[in-house]
């Protein structure tokens, strides 16, 4: 097996056990209102390896590989009679709203300060 194959192999294994059912759970049904966890899934992987001399062995070789898998929850999917919708753990309004404040309150702050200088 090269290093291309290995490194799918390890890919593929550890993506498919990263998932939100993994994470969070099964999907719950109450009545007729099914609520499915939604997560985000990120995973990152690296590996190399190397040949050479290596003091008086005329063949040497290394190499060596890590990965990392974040997940984290970002909702729900609900279905109804009434529909499908998505409900958002964090609201992007909430985080465009506190992005806007704190960009007012950072001029206000330094058109203060500049009227003191």
């Amino acid at each position: 097996m090269d290093i291309a194959e290995l490194l799918h192999t390890v890919a593929d294994s550890i993506g498919a056990t990263a998932t939100a059912r993994s994470v969070f759970g099964e999907p719950v049904t109450s009545g007729e209102r099914t609520v499915i966890p939604v997560a985000k899934v990120r995973l990152a992987f690296g590996a190399g390896g190397g040949s050479g001399r290596q003091g008086d062995h005329p063949k040497g070789g290394g190499g060596g590989g890590g990965g990392k898998v974040w997940a984290s929850p970002c909702g729900a999917v609900e279905i109804s009679p009434e529909g499908t919708r998505f409900i958002y753990f964090n609201p992007p309004e909430k985080l465009l709203a506190a992005v806007g404040a704190a960009a007012l309150l950072g001029t206000l702050f330094f058109l203060w300060r500049g009227k003191k200088e």
